[in-house]
C-alpha cells in the first residue's frame, strides 16, 4: 500500500479519487483550499486513520511541499476549471492551472515522488477538425483555460527529460457523476441541466444542441488514474491519455436520456421547455476520443458507457440535490 497525494482532493473527482484510493487501502492525502472543492465531499473520510486532510493552495510553494512529506505519489487534480470563467479571468486561471502546476512539480521532484499523473483536458485539441482525437494530433487552444492545460503537458514532459520524473497526463473529456456540483456560474452542463429538471426550470442549450461531447463517467476516470498509478509498463510513463469512453452524444441527444431518466421519478419533467441560445465563447463543436492507446499500455477498459453513466449520475442526483 502507498501514501497518495490527491491534490483538489475535496473536489467532484478529487474527492471520488480519495475515496476510491482509501477503499484499496492506500493512505491519502487531501490538498484542498475550497476554491472550487466542498468540506462535504471530505467529511466521510475525515474519520479514517488513513486520510489526512491539508488545508492549502498550490499557489503556495511551501504548502506544496508539505503536501508531498512522505507521500509516494501524486494525483494532481487541482485546477481552476471552466472555458467561460478563463475567457472572463484569464490571470487567476493562469496562475493556478500554471503556477500551481510548477509548484507542484518542484515539490514533487524535491520530494522524490515515484510518479507524477496529473488531470490534463480535451480542450488541448483546440482547433483540430480530427475525429476522433488521438493524443499526438492536436489543434491550436481555443480559450485561456485549454492553453493552461497544454502548458502543463508540456512542463510535464520538460520535467521527465530534465529531472528524470515519471509523468502522466490524463486528458479528461467531460467527466460527470456523482458529487459536480450543479451550483454556480461555472456549473457542467450535466449537473446544471439536472438540477433544472428536477426544479422545472427551462433549459437553455447553447446553439442548435448539434455540438457533441464525450461524456465521461466517473468510475472510468477512476479507472484511469489506478491503472497510471499501478502501470510497471516503461512504454506507459511521460506521456499523455485520452480519458473517456469513446463515443460522441449530441446536446439534444442528451437532454432526451436526461428527460427520459428523471421521467421515471417525475412525469412532469419531459414536458419542461428546451430554448436554444447563442452559441458560446471559445467551445470546441465535437469532441470524439479515440482511447486505443489506453487500451494499448494501459489495458484500459471502460466500464461505463455515457448512457449506463448518466442513469447512476441520474440516481444521485435524484437522492441529493430534492
Amino acid at each position: 500500500m502507498y501514501s497518495i497525494l490527491v491534490t483538489g482532493g475535496a473536489g467532484f473527482i478529487g474527492s471520488n479519487l480519495c475515496e476510491a484510493l482509501l477503499e484499496k487501502g492506500h493512505k491519502v492525502v487531501c490538498l484542498d483550499n475550497f476554491a472550487t472543492g466542498f468540506h462535504k465531499n471530505i467529511e466521510p473520510f475525515l474519520s479514517n486513520p488513513k486520510f489526512k486532510f491539508i488545508e492549502g493552495d498550490i499557489c503556495n510553494l511551501e504548502d506544496c511541499q508539505i503536501a508531498v512529506e512522505g507521500v509516494d505519489y501524486v494525483l494532481h487534480q487541482a485546477a481552476l476549471g471552466s472555458v467561460p470563467r478563463s475567457i472572463k479571468d484569464p490571470i487567476t486561471t493562469n496562475d493556478v492551472n500554471i503556477g500551481g502546476f510548477v509548484n507542484m512539480l518542484i515539490a514533487a521532484r524535491d520530494a522524490k515522488i515515484k510518479r507524477f499523473i496529473y488531470a490534463a483536458s480535451s480542450s488541448t485539441y483546440g482547433d483540430s477538425k480530427t475525429l476522433p482525437k488521438i493524443e499526438d494530433v492536436i489543434g491550436k487552444p481555443l480559450s485561456p483555460y485549454a492553453v493552461t492545460k497544454y502548458v502543463n503537458e508540456l512542463y510535464a514532459d520538460v520535467f521527465s527529460k530534465t529531472y528524470n520524473m515519471e509523468c502522466i497526463g490524463l486528458r479528461y473529456f467531460n467527466v460527470f457523476g456523482r458529487r459536480q456540483d450543479p451550483n454556480g456560474a461555472y456549473a457542467a452542463v450535466i449537473p446544471l441541466f439536472v438540477k433544472k429538471l428536477i426544479n422545472h426550470e427551462p433549459l437553455v442549450i447553447n446553439g442548435d444542441g448539434e455540438y457533441s461531447r464525450d461524456f465521461t463517467y466517473i468510475d472510468n476516470v477512476i479507472q484511469m488514474n489506478l491503472l497510471a498509478l499501478e502501470t510497471t509498463n516503461i512504454e506507459a510513463v511521460n506521456t499523455v491519455y485520452n480519458t473517456a469512453y469513446g463515443e460522441r452524444t449530441t446536446l439534444n441527444q442528451l437532454v432526451q436520456y436526461l428527460k427520459a431518466y428523471l421521467s421515471e421519478y417525475d412525469s412532469k419533467i419531459a414536458d419542461v421547455e428546451v430554448i436554444h441560445g447563442p452559441e458560446r465563447l471559445g467551445d470546441i463543436p465535437h469532441s470524439l476520443a479515440s482511447v486505443d492507446k489506453a487500451k494499448k499500455l494501459l489495458n484500459y477498459n471502460p466500464k461505463f458507457s455515457m448512457k449506463e453513466g448518466l442513469k447512476e449520475a441520474v440516481n444521485w442526483y435524484w437522492e441529493n440535490l430534492r
